[in-house]
Protein backbone atom coordinates (compact mmCIF):
# COMPACT_ATOMS: atom_id res chain seq x y z
CA UNK A 1 0.00 0.00 0.00
CA UNK A 2 1.53 3.13 -1.19
CA UNK A 3 1.14 6.19 1.16
CA UNK A 4 2.61 9.73 1.13
CA UNK A 5 6.40 10.23 1.30
CA UNK A 6 7.60 12.60 3.65
CA UNK A 7 11.34 13.65 2.53
CA UNK A 8 14.67 14.11 4.34
CA UNK A 9 17.74 15.41 3.74
CA UNK A 10 21.18 13.51 4.25
CA UNK A 11 23.77 15.30 6.63
CA UNK A 12 26.31 14.59 3.58
CA UNK A 13 25.54 16.60 0.97
CA UNK A 14 26.50 15.27 -2.48
CA UNK A 15 26.57 18.26 -4.37
CA UNK A 16 27.53 21.75 -3.79
CA UNK A 17 25.98 24.96 -4.81
CA UNK A 18 29.49 25.81 -6.85
CA UNK A 19 29.10 22.46 -8.52
CA UNK A 20 25.73 22.39 -9.41
CA UNK A 21 26.70 26.11 -10.96
CA UNK A 22 29.10 24.71 -13.41
CA UNK A 23 26.34 25.21 -15.89
CA UNK A 24 25.95 29.06 -15.77
CA UNK A 25 29.56 29.47 -17.50
CA UNK A 26 29.92 31.66 -20.45
CA UNK A 27 30.94 29.01 -22.71
CA UNK A 28 29.13 25.81 -24.09
CA UNK A 29 27.61 24.25 -26.87
CA UNK A 30 26.41 26.75 -29.72
CA UNK A 31 24.22 23.39 -30.69
CA UNK A 32 20.94 26.10 -30.03
CA UNK A 33 21.97 28.38 -32.77
CA UNK A 34 18.88 29.54 -35.11
CA UNK A 35 16.33 28.49 -32.42
CA UNK A 36 14.15 29.11 -30.07
CA UNK A 37 12.94 28.28 -27.01
CA UNK A 38 9.18 29.02 -25.90
CA UNK A 39 8.96 28.82 -22.10
CA UNK A 40 5.78 29.41 -19.92
CA UNK A 41 6.20 30.96 -16.75
CA UNK A 42 3.80 31.47 -13.95
CA UNK A 43 3.01 35.26 -13.10
CA UNK A 44 3.27 37.09 -9.57
CA UNK A 45 5.69 34.71 -7.54
CA UNK A 46 8.71 37.18 -8.14
CA UNK A 47 8.07 40.85 -8.74
CA UNK A 48 11.29 41.37 -10.22
CA UNK A 49 10.71 38.59 -13.07
CA UNK A 50 11.15 40.05 -16.02
CA UNK A 51 14.69 42.05 -14.87
CA UNK A 52 16.00 38.29 -14.12
CA UNK A 53 14.74 36.24 -17.13
CA UNK A 54 16.07 39.16 -19.25
CA UNK A 55 19.65 37.73 -17.32
CA UNK A 56 18.60 34.33 -17.86
CA UNK A 57 18.02 34.69 -21.49
CA UNK A 58 20.90 36.65 -22.35
CA UNK A 59 22.93 34.06 -20.34
CA UNK A 60 21.20 31.24 -21.88
CA UNK A 61 21.59 32.26 -25.64
CA UNK A 62 25.27 32.86 -24.74
CA UNK A 63 25.82 29.67 -23.68
CA UNK A 64 23.95 27.63 -26.42
CA UNK A 65 22.56 30.38 -29.40
CA UNK A 66 19.84 29.78 -28.38
CA UNK A 67 16.90 32.55 -27.95
CA UNK A 68 14.58 32.22 -25.47
CA UNK A 69 10.88 33.36 -25.45
CA UNK A 70 9.21 34.14 -22.03
CA UNK A 71 5.68 33.36 -21.83
CA UNK A 72 3.94 35.04 -18.57
CA UNK A 73 0.69 33.06 -17.70
CA UNK A 74 -1.66 33.17 -15.02
CA UNK A 75 -2.39 30.06 -12.62
CA UNK A 76 -5.79 31.17 -13.04
CA UNK A 77 -6.32 30.29 -16.54
CA UNK A 78 -3.31 28.30 -17.60
CA UNK A 79 -4.76 25.13 -16.69
CA UNK A 80 -7.00 25.68 -20.39
CA UNK A 81 -4.07 26.91 -22.20
CA UNK A 82 -1.85 23.74 -21.34
CA UNK A 83 -5.24 21.90 -22.10
CA UNK A 84 -5.56 23.75 -25.39
CA UNK A 85 -1.68 23.72 -26.08
CA UNK A 86 -1.59 19.63 -25.57
CA UNK A 87 -4.06 18.95 -27.82
CA UNK A 88 -2.42 20.95 -30.47
CA UNK A 89 0.44 18.55 -30.33
CA UNK A 90 4.34 19.39 -30.75
CA UNK A 91 3.66 22.75 -32.30
CA UNK A 92 1.37 24.62 -29.75
CA UNK A 93 3.22 23.03 -26.21
CA UNK A 94 5.82 25.13 -24.73
CA UNK A 95 9.39 23.78 -25.09
CA UNK A 96 9.18 24.27 -21.91
CA UNK A 97 7.18 25.67 -18.69
CA UNK A 98 6.54 26.06 -15.04
CA UNK A 99 4.22 23.76 -13.61
CA UNK A 100 2.61 22.89 -9.88
CA UNK A 101 2.59 19.99 -8.20
CA UNK A 102 -0.35 18.69 -9.10
CA UNK A 103 -0.32 19.62 -12.61
CA UNK A 104 2.79 16.92 -13.53
CA UNK A 105 0.46 13.42 -13.29
CA UNK A 106 -2.72 14.57 -15.33
CA UNK A 107 0.15 15.92 -18.05
CA UNK A 108 1.94 13.25 -17.33
CA UNK A 109 -1.11 10.80 -18.18
CA UNK A 110 -1.30 12.01 -21.93
CA UNK A 111 1.84 11.99 -22.52
CA UNK A 112 2.84 15.62 -22.98
CA UNK A 113 5.67 15.63 -20.52
CA UNK A 114 9.21 14.16 -21.62
CA UNK A 115 10.54 11.43 -18.78
CA UNK A 116 13.73 12.99 -17.90
CA UNK A 117 14.70 10.46 -15.20
CA UNK A 118 18.31 9.77 -17.39
CA UNK A 119 18.96 13.59 -17.98
CA UNK A 120 18.63 14.28 -14.44
CA UNK A 121 20.71 11.50 -13.23
CA UNK A 122 23.17 12.27 -16.02
CA UNK A 123 23.92 15.60 -14.79
CA UNK A 124 24.57 14.38 -11.46
CA UNK A 125 21.39 15.98 -9.86
CA UNK A 126 19.61 13.38 -8.59
CA UNK A 127 21.51 12.81 -5.41
CA UNK A 128 21.26 16.59 -4.23
CA UNK A 129 17.29 17.00 -5.09
CA UNK A 130 14.68 17.31 -1.59
CA UNK A 131 13.43 13.96 -1.52
CA UNK A 132 9.55 15.10 -1.33
CA UNK A 133 9.60 17.49 -3.95
CA UNK A 134 11.38 14.67 -6.55
CA UNK A 135 8.96 12.10 -5.11
CA UNK A 136 5.74 14.70 -6.08
CA UNK A 137 7.48 15.47 -9.71
CA UNK A 138 8.01 11.46 -10.00
CA UNK A 139 4.94 8.96 -11.66
CA UNK A 140 5.11 5.27 -11.62
CA UNK A 141 9.19 5.76 -11.89
CA UNK A 142 9.39 8.04 -14.06
CA UNK A 143 10.70 11.77 -13.12
CA UNK A 144 8.41 13.96 -14.92
CA UNK A 145 9.48 17.50 -13.48
CA UNK A 146 12.58 19.03 -12.08
CA UNK A 147 12.19 21.27 -8.69
CA UNK A 148 12.90 24.45 -9.46
CA UNK A 149 12.02 26.04 -5.70
CA UNK A 150 9.33 25.09 -3.23
CA UNK A 151 7.53 26.24 -0.29
CA UNK A 152 6.19 24.62 3.11
CA UNK A 153 4.04 25.68 5.38
CA UNK A 154 4.76 26.30 9.44
CA UNK A 155 3.79 28.27 12.42
CA UNK A 156 4.19 31.98 12.64
CA UNK A 157 3.76 33.78 15.50
CA UNK A 158 4.34 37.24 17.48
CA UNK A 159 7.13 36.96 19.41
CA UNK A 160 6.50 39.99 20.92
CA UNK A 161 3.56 38.84 22.68
CA UNK A 162 4.70 35.16 23.60
CA UNK A 163 7.66 37.28 25.42
CA UNK A 164 4.88 39.58 27.15
CA UNK A 165 2.98 36.64 28.17
CA UNK A 166 6.10 33.90 29.19
CA UNK A 167 5.09 31.76 26.08
CA UNK A 168 6.98 29.34 24.39
CA UNK A 169 6.39 28.57 20.89
CA UNK A 170 4.70 25.16 20.86
CA UNK A 171 6.66 21.79 20.20
CA UNK A 172 2.96 19.44 20.75
CA UNK A 173 -0.27 19.53 20.07
CA UNK A 174 -1.13 19.83 24.07
CA UNK A 175 1.31 22.89 23.79
CA UNK A 176 -0.22 25.02 21.09
CA UNK A 177 -4.21 24.06 22.66
CA UNK A 178 -2.52 25.59 25.70
CA UNK A 179 -0.92 28.58 24.27
CA UNK A 180 -4.03 29.26 22.33
CA UNK A 181 -6.34 28.78 25.10
CA UNK A 182 -4.00 31.64 26.95
CA UNK A 183 -3.50 34.00 24.40
CA UNK A 184 -7.57 34.20 23.53
CA UNK A 185 -7.73 35.04 27.54
CA UNK A 186 -4.66 37.68 27.54
CA UNK A 187 -5.05 39.08 23.91
CA UNK A 188 -8.77 39.16 23.68
CA UNK A 189 -8.92 41.37 20.55
CA UNK A 190 -6.46 38.86 18.75
CA UNK A 191 -7.65 35.49 17.19
CA UNK A 192 -5.12 33.26 19.15
CA UNK A 193 -4.74 30.78 16.44
CA UNK A 194 -7.28 31.03 13.14
CA UNK A 195 -8.75 27.85 11.37
CA UNK A 196 -9.68 28.91 8.01
CA UNK A 197 -11.79 26.90 6.26
CA UNK A 198 -10.65 27.55 2.87
CA UNK A 199 -7.45 26.95 3.38
CA UNK A 200 -7.09 23.33 2.67
CA UNK A 201 -3.30 23.17 3.85
CA UNK A 202 -3.64 24.75 6.95
CA UNK A 203 -5.42 21.21 7.46
CA UNK A 204 -3.70 18.54 6.04
CA UNK A 205 -0.64 18.66 8.86
CA UNK A 206 -3.42 17.42 11.84
CA UNK A 207 -4.33 14.66 9.73
CA UNK A 208 -0.77 13.54 8.44
CA UNK A 209 0.50 14.50 12.15
CA UNK A 210 -1.99 11.40 13.38
CA UNK A 211 -1.03 9.30 11.08
CA UNK A 212 -4.04 9.68 8.94
CA UNK A 213 -3.85 9.85 5.38
CA UNK A 214 -5.91 11.59 2.83
CA UNK A 215 -6.36 8.83 0.55
CA UNK A 216 -4.18 5.77 -0.37
CA UNK A 217 -3.14 3.40 -3.21
CA UNK A 218 -3.48 -0.42 -3.17
CA UNK A 219 -3.51 -3.22 -6.38
CA UNK A 220 -3.70 0.56 -8.79
CA UNK A 221 -6.71 1.63 -7.18
CA UNK A 222 -6.60 4.86 -5.10
CA UNK A 223 -9.15 5.09 -2.16
CA UNK A 224 -9.67 7.96 0.79
CA UNK A 225 -8.26 7.30 3.94
CA UNK A 226 -10.15 10.98 5.06
CA UNK A 227 -12.32 9.41 7.18
CA UNK A 228 -10.34 7.09 9.65
CA UNK A 229 -10.25 6.69 12.91
CA UNK A 230 -6.67 8.45 12.98
CA UNK A 231 -7.70 11.11 10.21
CA UNK A 232 -11.08 12.27 12.18
CA UNK A 233 -9.03 12.66 14.90
CA UNK A 234 -6.36 15.07 13.84
CA UNK A 235 -9.51 17.27 11.99
CA UNK A 236 -11.33 17.06 15.34
CA UNK A 237 -8.17 18.66 16.96
CA UNK A 238 -7.83 21.13 14.63
CA UNK A 239 -11.11 22.37 14.31
CA UNK A 240 -11.37 22.39 17.68
CA UNK A 241 -9.25 25.15 17.82
CA UNK A 242 -11.71 27.13 16.22
CA UNK A 243 -13.72 27.42 19.13
CA UNK A 244 -11.22 30.29 20.33
CA UNK A 245 -11.87 32.55 17.75
CA UNK A 246 -14.58 34.58 15.70
CA UNK A 247 -16.95 32.38 13.71
CA UNK A 248 -15.85 35.15 10.80
CA UNK A 249 -12.70 33.06 10.19
CA UNK A 250 -14.77 29.85 8.99
CA UNK A 251 -14.61 30.36 5.76
CA UNK A 252 -11.27 32.57 5.43
CA UNK A 253 -8.66 31.34 3.06
CA UNK A 254 -5.08 31.82 3.46
CA UNK A 255 -5.07 35.70 2.18
CA UNK A 256 -7.50 36.88 4.61
CA UNK A 257 -5.57 34.96 7.78
CA UNK A 258 -2.63 37.08 6.10
CA UNK A 259 -3.93 39.98 5.62
CA UNK A 260 -5.21 40.47 9.27
CA UNK A 261 -1.67 38.72 10.77
CA UNK A 262 -0.68 42.09 8.90
CA UNK A 263 -3.23 44.47 10.97
CA UNK A 264 -2.01 43.20 13.81
CA UNK A 265 -5.01 40.86 14.73
CA UNK A 266 -3.58 37.37 15.14
CA UNK A 267 -1.16 36.13 17.57
CA UNK A 268 0.06 32.90 15.93
CA UNK A 269 -1.13 31.37 12.48
CA UNK A 270 0.11 28.40 10.01
CA UNK A 271 1.43 30.45 7.19
CA UNK A 272 4.25 30.01 4.23
CA UNK A 273 7.57 30.25 4.59
CA UNK A 274 7.04 33.00 1.77
CA UNK A 275 4.99 35.20 4.18
CA UNK A 276 7.51 36.29 6.99
CA UNK A 277 9.34 38.81 4.73
CA UNK A 278 6.00 39.65 3.27
CA UNK A 279 4.50 40.61 6.44
CA UNK A 280 7.26 43.14 7.10
CA UNK A 281 7.03 44.93 4.06
CA UNK A 282 3.58 45.39 4.30
CA UNK A 283 3.93 46.65 8.24
CA UNK A 284 7.23 47.64 8.75
CA UNK A 285 6.38 47.68 12.05
CA UNK A 286 6.39 43.84 12.68
CA UNK A 287 10.24 43.75 11.88
CA UNK A 288 11.79 41.93 14.55
CA UNK A 289 8.45 41.22 15.99
CA UNK A 290 8.30 37.76 14.38
CA UNK A 291 9.00 34.09 15.40
CA UNK A 292 8.24 30.82 13.39
CA UNK A 293 8.54 27.20 14.64
CA UNK A 294 7.76 23.78 12.47
CA UNK A 295 3.93 22.20 13.20
CA UNK A 296 4.19 20.46 15.96
CA UNK A 297 4.04 16.33 16.43
CA UNK A 298 1.43 15.37 18.37
CA UNK A 299 3.80 14.25 21.41
CA UNK A 300 6.91 16.01 19.80
CA UNK A 301 8.64 16.26 16.55
CA UNK A 302 7.15 18.04 13.32
CA UNK A 303 3.97 17.23 11.80
CA UNK A 304 3.91 16.78 8.17
CA UNK A 305 3.17 19.81 5.86
CA UNK A 306 2.76 19.95 2.64
CA UNK A 307 5.46 20.55 0.13
CA UNK A 308 4.55 22.07 -2.44
CA UNK A 309 6.27 23.67 -5.18
CA UNK A 310 6.85 24.20 -8.90
CA UNK A 311 8.45 22.41 -11.32
CA UNK A 312 10.27 23.12 -14.84
CA UNK A 313 8.99 20.46 -16.79
CA UNK A 314 10.15 19.51 -20.81
CA UNK A 315 7.32 19.08 -23.03
CA UNK A 316 7.17 16.65 -26.01
CA UNK A 317 7.82 19.71 -28.57
CA UNK A 318 10.10 20.42 -31.38
CA UNK A 319 13.26 21.09 -29.26
CA UNK A 320 13.53 18.43 -26.12
CA UNK A 321 17.28 18.14 -25.54
CA UNK A 322 17.67 21.84 -26.01
CA UNK A 323 14.83 22.24 -23.23
CA UNK A 324 16.48 20.27 -21.01
CA UNK A 325 19.70 22.49 -21.32
CA UNK A 326 17.28 25.06 -20.02
CA UNK A 327 15.72 23.44 -17.44
CA UNK A 328 19.15 22.46 -16.08
CA UNK A 329 20.63 26.28 -16.29
CA UNK A 330 17.41 27.20 -14.18
CA UNK A 331 17.56 24.58 -11.19
CA UNK A 332 20.98 24.36 -10.80
CA UNK A 333 23.68 26.74 -10.24
CA UNK A 334 23.61 30.54 -9.34
CA UNK A 335 20.33 31.03 -11.29
CA UNK A 336 18.39 28.63 -8.71
CA UNK A 337 20.17 30.75 -6.00
CA UNK A 338 19.42 34.03 -7.03
CA UNK A 339 15.51 32.93 -7.94
CA UNK A 340 15.00 31.82 -4.40
CA UNK A 341 16.72 34.56 -2.68
CA UNK A 342 13.99 36.63 -4.70
CA UNK A 343 10.95 34.84 -4.42
CA UNK A 344 11.44 33.93 -0.67
CA UNK A 345 11.05 30.76 -1.94
CA UNK A 346 13.33 27.30 -1.52
CA UNK A 347 15.23 26.07 -4.05
CA UNK A 348 14.59 22.69 -4.60
CA UNK A 349 18.34 21.00 -3.78
CA UNK A 350 19.17 19.83 -0.54
CA UNK A 351 22.61 21.75 -0.68
CA UNK A 352 20.33 24.50 -1.38
CA UNK A 353 18.37 24.58 1.39
CA UNK A 354 21.34 24.12 3.61
CA UNK A 355 22.69 27.11 2.48
CA UNK A 356 19.64 28.99 3.33
CA UNK A 357 19.28 27.26 6.38
CA UNK A 358 22.60 27.83 7.55
CA UNK A 359 22.40 31.99 7.05
CA UNK A 360 20.99 31.97 10.25
CA UNK A 361 17.55 33.71 9.87
CA UNK A 362 15.41 32.56 12.45
CA UNK A 363 12.55 33.35 10.28
CA UNK A 364 13.96 30.55 7.74
CA UNK A 365 15.46 27.90 9.51
CA UNK A 366 12.47 26.47 11.11
CA UNK A 367 10.97 26.19 7.80
CA UNK A 368 14.05 24.98 6.67
CA UNK A 369 13.77 22.26 9.06
CA UNK A 370 10.16 21.67 8.35
CA UNK A 371 10.75 21.19 4.67
CA UNK A 372 13.69 18.68 4.96
CA UNK A 373 12.47 16.83 7.97
CA UNK A 374 8.50 17.45 7.90
CA UNK A 375 7.57 17.67 3.64
CA UNK A 376 5.26 15.67 2.28
CA UNK A 377 2.60 15.94 -0.78
CA UNK A 378 -0.79 15.38 -1.75
CA UNK A 379 -1.59 11.86 -3.64
CA UNK A 380 0.09 11.68 -6.89
CA UNK A 381 -2.39 10.61 -9.05
CA UNK A 382 -4.58 13.14 -11.74
CA UNK A 383 -7.53 12.73 -9.42
CA UNK A 384 -6.55 14.89 -6.88
CA UNK A 385 -6.28 17.67 -8.89
CA UNK A 386 -10.00 16.84 -9.61
CA UNK A 387 -10.30 16.62 -6.13
CA UNK A 388 -9.12 19.61 -5.04
CA UNK A 389 -10.90 21.56 -7.84
CA UNK A 390 -14.23 20.45 -6.28
CA UNK A 391 -12.96 22.01 -2.59
CA UNK A 392 -13.78 18.53 -0.53
CA UNK A 393 -11.22 19.40 1.89
CA UNK A 394 -11.94 23.13 2.41
CA UNK A 395 -15.92 22.22 2.55
CA UNK A 396 -15.48 19.26 5.07
CA UNK A 397 -13.29 21.70 7.43
CA UNK A 398 -15.67 24.51 6.89
CA UNK A 399 -19.03 22.79 7.53
CA UNK A 400 -17.15 21.24 10.88
CA UNK A 401 -16.31 24.81 11.97
CA UNK A 402 -20.01 25.83 11.10
CA UNK A 403 -21.32 23.54 13.48
CA UNK A 404 -23.54 21.46 10.51
CA UNK A 405 -21.34 18.74 10.53
CA UNK A 406 -19.37 16.85 13.05
CA UNK A 407 -16.08 15.58 12.04
CA UNK A 408 -16.91 12.42 11.47
CA UNK A 409 -19.91 12.91 9.25
CA UNK A 410 -18.19 15.88 7.13
CA UNK A 411 -15.51 13.25 6.72
CA UNK A 412 -17.23 10.71 5.74
CA UNK A 413 -18.89 12.90 3.34
CA UNK A 414 -15.63 14.04 1.83
CA UNK A 415 -14.66 10.38 1.65
CA UNK A 416 -17.42 9.52 -0.35
CA UNK A 417 -17.13 12.48 -2.44
CA UNK A 418 -12.75 11.44 -3.27
CA UNK A 419 -13.99 7.84 -3.79
CA UNK A 420 -16.67 9.01 -6.26
CA UNK A 421 -14.05 10.68 -8.22
CA UNK A 422 -11.42 8.22 -8.33
CA UNK A 423 -14.06 5.93 -9.45
CA UNK A 424 -14.64 8.02 -12.50
CA UNK A 425 -11.18 9.15 -12.74
CA UNK A 426 -10.02 5.07 -14.06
Amino acid sequence: MRKLVVGAVSVSMALSLAACGSDDGDGGSTSGKGKTLKVWIMEGTNPDAKPFFNEVTKAFEKKTGAKVKIQYQQWKTVQNKFTTAIEGGPDQVPDVAEVGTTFIPQFAETGALVDVTKDVKGAGLDSDLVEGLKDAGTLEGKQYGMPWYAGVRSIVYRKDIFEKHNLKAPTTWAELKSTAEKLKKEEPGMIPFPVAGGAEMFATPWIWGNGGQLAEESGGKWKSGINSKESVEGIKFYTDLAKLGPSKVNTWTETEVADDFVKDKIAMTMSGNWTPKAFTEKNPELKGKLGAVPVPGKDGGISPSFLGGSYLSTFNGHNKELAWEFVKFMTAGKYAEKWAEQTNYFPGTNSGVKAMAEGGDPLVTPFAKQMTEGGTTVPKTPAYGKIQASAVVTKMITSIVKGDSSPQEAADKAAKEMDDIFAKSK
